[in-house]
């Protein structure tokens, strides 16, 4: 195990526990998310070394991963993604400063099919993944060659720079956003999607909220820490757009981790209505169960 001895928000380090959260799909082990006594930040602590971290990205149930439903609930997550494909797609059209340059790279591609669609749109692609099972399926998806890391893309810079849920399970947190910082285009946008622990259904479930997703989730993030960070590399949040999907299906995630691995239909009616309810609140103050972040320099 490696202890974190250092915030990377603030560089605190009094790090005190905040949560014990088990790990319900892989491993069933429980780790403890740590609290920056000066800035409020949360990280997992301690947590597997670089050698063992992919051990617990390998099961059938980790569906970022995988291109099949082994349960109902991934059925649901699939259905959703094919519309938020489209969705986040738009959101980048919108978003890019209007340029003859259409490259795009997205870290942390998973199986590509997020590339695949901006690839079908006209967008010159290019794709991050560590995971050589998520990199395979990603190769297929889109014909080309995937990255492994981020030293092994060509010497360009790219207009769009998308992490879809990859923020928070980057370890080199600054080195990889200072990376990032160096590929991005002068007028690029950067698009970063993170699960928000002040939202409503955070609060709810506690230790049982399924975005902690320990030991995966190495950091846990709030509107303040995103800004902190992003500030650090002289990066600027021009808009954050709520992910108004993300409520429901963690709130599914969490009923069933809350019932020992069992989804009941009872789970399910209290998942849709905490996903309405953290929805409905967070249109007072934008704590939405994730949040885009739309960022440039």
């Amino acid at each position: 195990m490696t202890q974190v001895q250092q915030c990377p928000i603030c560089e605190g380090t009094i790090l005190s526990p905040f949560l014990n959260c088990k790990d319900d799909t892989v491993s069933h082990e429980t780790f403890t998310i740590q609290k920056c006594s000066r800035c409020e930040f949360l990280l997992t602590s301690p947590v597997p070394g670089p050698d063992k971290l992919p051990e617990y990205y390998k099961s059938d149930t980790y569906i970022s991963h995988s291109q099949k439903a082994t349960t109902w609930v991934d059925s649901i997550y699939l259905t959703a993604r094919s519309f938020t494909l489209k969705w986040k797609l738009q959101l980048v059209k919108k978003y890019l400063i209007p340029t003859n340059d259409n490259s795009l790279l997205d870290y942390g591609c998973g199986t590509g099919e997020f590339l695949k669609t901006c690839k079908s749109a006209g967008f010159q692609v290019q794709g991050i993944e560590p995971s050589d099972t998520g990199r395979n399926q990603a190769i297929l998806a889109t014909s080309q060659t995937i990255h492994s890391t981020i030293t092994e893309l060509p010497d360009e810079s790219f207009q769009a720079i998308t992490l879809w849920h990859v923020l928070e399970h980057v370890g080199e947190l600054h080195q990889t956003i200072s990376r990032l910082n160096k590929k991005l285009a002068q007028t690029g946008t950067i698009f970063i999607a993170v699960p928000n622990h002040n939202s409503w259904d955070a609060t709810h479930y506690q230790n049982h909220w399924a975005a902690y997703d320990v030991p995966r989730h190495l950091w846990h993030f709030s509107q303040t820490d995103m800004q902190s960070l992003l500030a650090k590399h002289s990066l600027k949040i021009i808009d954050k757009i709520p992910m108004k999907l993300d409520a429901f299906y963690v709130s599914l995630l969490s009923e069933k981790y809350k019932n020992n691995g069992k989804l009941t239909f009872r789970g399910l009616v209290s998942a849709f209505i905490i996903g309405i309810k953290s929805n409905l609140l967070a249109r007072q103050n934008l704590e939405y169960s994730s949040l885009i972040y739309i960022v440039r320099k």
